[in-house]
């Protein structure tokens, strides 16, 4: 029952539409799991494995979170967040990582991110994440 609740919550304050999350890791396991798990929570979801594949998809504006690995070739995690605040998209990002290093975590907070999780994360971590990120719209 919750989770039927929660789903028609989310429909409602989406205009009947759930939200798109994108996820962005170089890592094919994270890319086949956690979009998954993110439509287990009721939303809808899209995977890429590069910070290049996803800006030159056309999601950004369909996507109402971002979920983003910090390190990966080319373009790294925090790279990708400050191109989208420089091009003006004020999208929620969840940055997730395998390093626990208190330096990047501290500074990408501080540009904005709405959550940083460390891998392997929990489902109820990752969906409080989320909530936290969706409020903050």
């Amino acid at each position: 029952m919750p989770h039927y609740f929660y789903m028609t919550a989310l429909k409602v304050r989406s205009g009947n539409k759930c939200p798109l999350l994108s996820v962005v890791d170089d890592d094919e396991s994270i890319r086949e799991s956690v979009p998954g798990l993110i439509e287990e929570f009721g939303y809808a979801a899209r995977a890429f494995s590069s910070a290049e594949e996803f800006l030159s998809s056309g999601a950004i504006d369909e996507t109402s979170c971002l979920i983003l690995d910090i390190a990966m070739p080319g373009m790294s995690g925090p790279e990708l967040h400050l191109e989208l605040k420089r091009r003006g998209e004020e999208v929620p990002v969840i940055f997730i990582t395998g390093q626990k290093d208190e330096a990047i975590r501290t500074r990408v907070l501080e540009q904005g991110a709405a959550g940083f999780l460390l891998k392997p994360f929990s489902d109820t971590a990752l969906l409080a994440a989320i909530k936290t990120a969706l409020q903050a719209t």
